[in-house]
């Protein structure tokens, strides 16, 4: 199948699935972009498999358990990444980014990890337990994108790069569980940690009880608070990109830092509706992205705070 295929498929699913970061895609150079669209897609795919959805919306019934659809994605990403031929595009897409980049092989299963956590409807005691599910959704794409932005482990600048790419992902997934409480909850999941739920009062199968907003919205602006040193740790691997690399993820930064500032500033109403940016906002972001890629440059060598959760090793 031409290369052509699983490339559309790649921009259909990032235009419809994502507003966010299709703007700041754009801002790649064209190869870094196809490898970022393509990425994309594989972990669109899955994310929606596991949530019996199409491009993050709706509920589809399914006469699969989602165990077994798990069990099916690791098939079709192990036989991928052997390079069989594969007849999905998003496990086209995978085969192409994988090879093109030398993604290591345990990423995506690492990815595929963090899935099973819902499969089997993990809770969270601690934030540290929290943070190793935004790890493997969240976390593991930031290490597969830097490997698509050129970054490499083996020497101490690589690795500390490849942590701040995760610390991104771990600021971006904080964000959105913080956004997404309510509707999170509403589908049977809940991903605050149960020990700040104990503290709040708010019993967790309560979490989408209107009457819990005010404890809810203290426990949103935790999470963000949560988030922040993991976004500034990420600043400083933003400075080590090449510029058009670093423009679109310093864009993508704030577009998330920006949604995770209007969660707490809605307070108790940030679930009225889906809090996003606007596209007058995205562009602002996009100008601001550009000085902030430059800046990042002059924090190269701030060494990471050893008190964030670092990725296993």
């Amino acid at each position: 199948m031409s290369a052509a295929v699983p490339l559309a498929h790649a921009d259909a699913a990032i235009t419809a699935g994502s507003k966010s970061f299709a703007a700041a895609a754009r801002l790649f150079d064209p190869a870094t972009r196809r490898s970022a669209v393509l990425l994309y897609a594989w972990c669109r795919h899955c994310d929606d498999v596991i949530d019996g959805q199409v491009l993050g919306h709706g509920a589809l019934l399914s006469r699969t358990s989602a165990a077994d659809r798990l069990a099916r994605l690791e098939d079709l990403t192990r036989r991928a990444l052997a390079g069989e031929p594969m007849a999905e595009p998003a496990f086209q897409a995978l085969q192409a980014v994988a090879t093109a980049h030398a993604i290591p092989d345990h990423l995506p299963f690492d990815h595929l990890a963090g899935f099973r956590l819902d499969v089997e409807e993990r809770t969270y005691r601690t934030l540290d337990d929290l943070l190793v599910y935004c790890y493997g959704v969240a976390g593991v794409v930031g290490l597969m994108m830097a490997h698509v932005m050129g970054v490499r482990g083996g020497t101490p600048e690589g690795d500390d790069t490849l942590h701040r790419a995760c610390d991104l992902g771990l600021a971006f997934q904080l964000t959105n569980i913080a956004r997404d409480l309510v509707e999170d909850a509403a589908a049977g999941r809940c991903y605050l940690p149960l020990a700040w739920l104990e503290e709040a009062g708010v019993p967790r199968r309560e979490v989408a009880a209107t009457r819990h907003r005010p404890a809810l919205a203290r426990l949103a602006a935790r999470l963000v608070a949560a988030a922040e040193p993991y976004y500034a740790s990420a600043e400083v691997g933003v400075g080590r990109l090449p510029y058009r690399s670093a423009w679109a993820v310093a864009t993508a930064l704030r577009v998330y830092r920006q949604i995770g500032t209007k969660v707490v500033a809605a307070g108790p109403d940030a679930w009225v509706g889906r809090i996003s940016t606007s596209k007058a906002d995205k562009l602002g972001h996009v100008a601001a992205g550009a000085a902030m890629a430059l800046a990042a440059r002059r924090l190269k060598r701030r060494p990471r705070d050893p008190a964030l959760w670092t990725r296993p090793a």
